[in-house]
């Protein structure tokens, strides 16, 4: 049976889905981000135009957009609301996350239990984020290229194989790439023109095979190989964080791989990196404490925004 595993990182909380071994689906909590299903008690401050896009504010002070107002509730009163969709950076850091009044009964959610030390490594997880922020994942045969729009993301397919077959290999590559950086949204799939529809009503089978059991809907692949499928979007997809800010993401990606030393140490990175650590004094705060040892920062231009490294001080 997949099982939820959550690892508490400096700066966020990563969460993957396992199934024998392999990560099949993965999100990213970054700190201050309020999560989906969170229900709070925050305040209207705008009753919106004609009952749509009112506005709350939790007590955190994040704004919440309830795109149709509750009836009779008026300006300044308090709201019970369930988050349905966190802040979404990248593309769109200005959309504010969505609300709505909460159910009287919440529905539990199981908690994911606590990751072993290794156990993301094992899976797969620095492979992983490597994908998310190149946007280039590899698939025996070909390789799929992801790029993200204001509209939708999109993944296009090509690769040495018949286009028959890449058609229906890439439909399963890019199913699997959907779930495991946790994509929503609207997606598009440029798949290779295929001779006949029956390569294509293959490939879309591939598509249902990979994403049975998650909620999703798609069109038909039509005759030039193109196929929508939507999927619900409650947080943002591993790519958009990355698109959100690549040197935060990465460093809080050395912060995870340098807290398995012990004693002071030297954290060498690309210098955006290292500004991104410098504007959080807190994180490396927290990475000495783990360590046991002072931390200091190095600068290297020369070094990729990907090769951050930690060294013994």
């Amino acid at each position: 049976m997949p099982d939820w595993v959550v690892e508490r990182g400096i700066g966020e909380t990563r969460f993957a889905l396992l199934e024998a071994d392999q990560i099949i689906e993965a999100r990213i909590l970054l700190d201050g981000i309020l999560p989906a299903g969170t229900i709070v008690d925050a305040r209207l401050v705008s009753v919106g135009t004609n009952g749509r896009n009112a506005l709350a504010v939790a007590p955190d002070s994040t704004e919440l957009l309830l795109p149709h107002r509750p009836a009779g509730v008026a300006e300044g009163a308090l709201l019970r609301l369930e988050i349905v969709r966190e802040a979404i950076p990248g593309t769109e850091p200005w959309k504010r996350p969505l609300a709505r009044p909460a159910a009287e009964t919440p529905t539990p959610h199981p908690s994911p239990r606590s990751a072993t030390i290794g156990e993301l490594d094992r899976a797969g997880w620095s492979d992983l984020l490597d994908e998310a922020a190149t946007g280039l994942i590899d698939f025996r045969g070909g390789q799929l290229r992801l790029s993200l729009t204001p509209a939708m993301c999109l993944l296009d397919v090509d690769g040495t194989l018949p286009p028959d077959e890449l058609a229906v290999a890439g439909a399963r590559a890019a199913a699997h790439s959907i779930r495991r950086f946790g994509v929503g949204g609207s997606i598009g799939i440029d798949l290779p023109t295929t001779h006949g529809k029956a390569p294509r009503a293959a490939a879309a089978a591939a598509i249902d095979a990979v994403l049975a059991g998650v909620p999703f809907e798609r069109t038909a692949v039509n005759g030039f190989g193109f196929v929508q499928i939507v999927r619900p979007r409650r947080h943002a997809s591993l790519p958009e964080i990355y698109a959100g800010d690549r040197a935060a993401a990465e460093a809080r990606a050395l912060l995870r791989r340098a807290c398995t030393h012990v004693g002071a140490l030297t954290l060498a990175a690309h210098p955006a990196v290292i500004a991104a650590l410098e504007r959080q004094p807190d994180w490396t705060d927290q990475l000495a404490r783990q360590v046991g040892g002072a931390v200091a920062l190095r600068s290297d231009p020369r070094l990729a925004i990907s090769a951050g490294h930690a060294e013994p001080s």
